[in-house]
């Protein structure tokens, strides 16, 4: 169990479970660097829970800031078909995690039993990660368990609505990373989704795209 700089106990390795202090800074993506904020974004805040701008995205509640100040509401078109988000525990991915060697692979197991959970698409955004009080985090995707992937960050990553009615996924800067279809994400950069696309996070977790009837 991990210990954050003021003292606690966490269960946590981003963030203190208790008082919500960032345990260490997150590696450097080996693939791309974080998407630069904008010069003014020092001098910003949150709306939602006060915390300074630090990128496109509130590195605590998931706030998206592109959509601030728009002027007009976003509206989402109306269309007879019905996104999903289905979880699941993917075995293969799991082993190519622990043949990578990942942080504390070895004392990762995979779940015994892991039932599909469906998650619909609703509204601007939907947040993919594991709910946390100290932060005052509820995720749309709650990935808490049981059982818990301990490798999926608290804010992993988001789904972003469009207003033609399709969805972009990005990672707004998970510990370990995200990847659509094989390929891992670029920090801060959306990537379009679609029905039949696959997400991988954590050491085990898939999320499938779905389509269907209301």
């Amino acid at each position: 169990m991990a210990t954050c700089p003021q003292g606690h106990a966490s269960g946590a390795d981003d963030y203190c479970d208790v008082c919500g202090t960032q345990m260490t800074a997150a590696p450097p993506s080996s693939s791309s660097a974080p998407a630069p904020a904008p010069a003014d974004a020092a001098a910003e805040s949150c709306p939602i829970c006060q915390t300074p701008r630090a990128g496109q995205f509130c590195e605590v509640c998931g706030h998206d800031y592109s959509g601030s100040g728009s002027g007009a509401p976003f509206q989402l078109p109306a269309t007879g078909a019905r996104w999903e988000a289905v979880t699941a525990a993917d075995r293969a991915y799991y082993e190519k995690v622990i043949a990578e060697g990942g942080p504390d692979a070895d004392a990762v197991a995979f779940p015994p039993y892991c039932p599909e959970r469906s998650f619909g698409l609703h509204g601007e955004q939907v947040r993919i990660g594991r709910h946390s009080r100290a932060r005052n985090l509820a995720p749309e995707i709650d990935l808490t368990g049981p059982p818990e992937d301990p490798g999926v960050s608290h804010l992993h990553a988001v789904l972003l609505a469009q207003p033609d009615g399709s969805w972009m996924l990005v990672d707004p800067g998970s510990s370990n990373g995200t990847q659509l279809n094989g390929r891992p994400l670029k920090l801060n950069v959306p990537v379009k989704i679609g029905p039949g696309d696959r997400i991988h996070l954590g050491a085990w977790t898939v999320i499938t795209i779905r389509e269907g009837t209301p």
